[in-house]
């Protein structure tokens, strides 16, 4: 008998794979997104204190629209809360989910916002 494979164990593994890698600074904070069927969220960590600098998902901002445009707005709202805590470049951490579709167009979205990385 076949197994299919378990997407979200496979998503996890990725994203444990991509953390060993990637860390959020004072300085530069991880971009750190999570996207569920429904919703995006993205928040700045500081892992070096454990805390959230700041966060944004498409529940708090009530957006509507198809998921690419929500999630662009995200990308400008948290672009936005990120200068005005300071911080001009952050670690991209894509949460173990393949780069294209709505977790590009929140990155695309954030770069031209003003947030390198």
């Amino acid at each position: 008998m076949i197994k299919r494979p378990d997407r979200k164990v496979n998503r996890s593994k990725r994203h444990r794979r991509v953390r060993v890698h990637v860390a959020g600074t004072p300085q530069r904070p991880r971009l750190a997104v999570f996207r569920s069927l429904n919703h995006v969220y993205a928040q700045l960590i500081d892992d070096g204190a454990s805390r959230t600098m700041a966060a944004a998902s498409t529940v708090d901002m009530k957006v509507k629209g198809n998921g690419m445009t929500e999630a662009a707005e995200v990308g400008k709202a948290i672009a936005a809360k990120a200068k005005a805590a300071g911080v001009s470049s952050v670690v991209f951490d894509r949460g173990g989910f393949l780069y294209h579709g709505r977790i590009k167009a929140l990155a695309d979205a954030a770069r031209e916002a003003g947030l390198e990385f």
